[in-house]
């Protein structure tokens, strides 16, 4: 079942770089001045957010080709889940990141940083339905 391998792996990777975010880059840009915070954020999230829905559909794609082969409802399950980051990053993520790319660096300051604290806990969200998607994935494998 080489498409649930796959599905799995992918799933894996879109948790990894989520955690990622979460752990190591958001903590360390907090750490920055205002204006540095807002300078780092743009491009990171222009380039994390290509990646990350990139392997949501991916990832989506072929769990959803497993449950297609095999008829079990987990892959599915595994698959939504991975895919509810779309419409939770275009819904509830994407005002604030709005206000944050309209924003010019030389402009940042408290609220700035505010909005950037927010979208951090956020995507965290993005983490845990990773996590969820990879553990149904491991689950549907075993």
């Amino acid at each position: 079942m080489l498409t649930g391998h796959m599905a799995l792996t992918v799933a894996a990777l879109f948790t990894g770089a989520a955690f990622y975010i979460n752990f190591a880059e958001q903590p360390a840009r907090l750490t920055l001045d205002n204006r540095a915070l807002l300078t780092q954020w743009k491009p990171s999230y222009a380039r994390g957010f290509a990646m990350q829905a990139s392997l949501a559909v991916i990832g989506f794609l072929l769990g959803a080709g497993t449950w297609w082969l095999t008829g079990d409802w987990r892959w599915l399950a595994g698959a939504l889940v991975l895919l509810v980051n779309w419409p939770f990053t275009l819904f509830v993520i994407m005002p604030t990141n709005y206000r944050l790319n309209m924003t010019p660096p030389e402009s940042a300051g408290p609220v700035t940083r505010e909005l950037i604290q927010k979208w951090g806990g956020l995507h965290a969200v993005r983490t845990v339905l990773g996590a969820v998607s990879t553990s149904v994935f491991l689950w549907a494998l075993n």
